[in-house]
């Protein structure tokens, strides 16, 4: 496998590793992992679900050979899952061994300011890098080699929660108030952030990411990235397929296809042994793309048009 800096040293050797990992992506996409990479900056990447957002930070993993640390967030997400927390348990423990030799600690103590003293310098103990539970952006500061830090769904957590982040995006250091702070290893990692755009992200974010949308491909791009990910099914069935998928898109749905359901409908075709799309086979392997029933009953009356429409082209 070429070193990091072989496959970093240009945004065209970045294009190329993508797709010898089987992702297709534009020069877009390419020129911001390439600056995210030289530039040491986190992506905000939006866009609508199913483009390839996660995926394009597990496959920059792969490529650069690097180790994947992932945080899916959500509501309520706050430090102790993100960051670290303390080992409660082991402090309990240990809480019980003090008691069990408070005898031997205190020996020597004279009078109660000394005993105190004491027992606060053993105190100190529970908070060391022994009880430490780190979690995810900890984990990922701590990688000595690097690696490729995935905060999925930002847009999912509170506005309090990316305060958290700030620090870590600028940084690349996170404060522990009982330790101190904690700077990322010689190679600090490689952050995506996802959002679907499902609520704004505050502007103190935004500024310390380097900022990339991925749109829906156009249809040349899309059958690129099909004969990536289903490279059996035939060239004519590949273009029928993603025009159509295309069509729909058009129309007024709930949920529009993305790709993952367009590279799903393409292995579905071949495991029915498909050589052109019909109106029967679409409307029995509709699910797969659609995934609401109301939007399956509005398609439905189009199905012949669509299908008819692109037989023609």
């Amino acid at each position: 496998m070429a070193s990091i800096e072989k496959i970093a040293e240009s945004v065209e050797t970045i294009k190329t590793e993508f797709e010898k990992h089987q992702y297709i992506c534009s020069d877009q996409i390419a020129t911001a992992v390439y600056l995210a990479y030289h530039l040491r900056k986190p992506i905000l990447i939006e866009g609508p679900p199913g483009v390839g957002k996660t995926e394009l930070a597990k496959t920059a993993s792969e490529m650069f050979d690097l180790s994947l640390i992932r945080l899916q967030c959500y509501e309520g997400l706050d430090e102790s899952k993100a960051i670290y927390e303390w080992k409660y348990g082991k402090q309990l423990l240990y809480t019980q061994v003090l008691k069990d030799a408070l005898d031997e600690v205190l020996q020597g103590a004279k009078g109660f300011r000394e005993s105190v003293n004491k027992l606060h310098d053993f105190g100190d103990i529970f908070f060391s890098e022994e009880f430490l539970e780190p979690r995810p952006l900890l984990k990922a500061l701590r990688e000595e080699e690097g690696c490729v830090l995935l905060i999925d769904e930002v847009d999912k957590s509170d506005h309090e929660f990316e305060s958290l982040l700030l620090e870590i995006l600028s940084d690349f250091q996170v404060s522990i108030p009982e330790i101190g702070t904690v700077k990322a290893q010689k190679e600090p990692p490689m952050v995506f952030l996802t959002s679907n755009n499902t609520r704004e992200i505050s502007d103190a974010l935004k500024r310390r990411c380097l900022h990339l949308y991925i749109p829906f491909p156009d249809s040349d791009l899309e059958q690129k990235i099909i004969h990536a990910r289903v490279p059996e099914i035939p060239p004519e069935l590949r273009k029928q397929l993603v025009d159509f998928i295309h069509e729909l898109r058009n129309l007024d749905l709930k949920k529009v296809p993305a790709i993952s359901e367009t590279i799903d409908w393409a292995k579905t075709l071949l495991l029915l042994h498909t050589e052109s799309l019909d109106s029967q086979l679409v409307k029995d392997t509709l699910n797969v793309i659609l995934k609401f029933q109301e939007d399956i009953e509005n398609v439905d009356g189009e199905i012949a048009s669509i299908t008819a429409k692109i037989n023609k082209t």
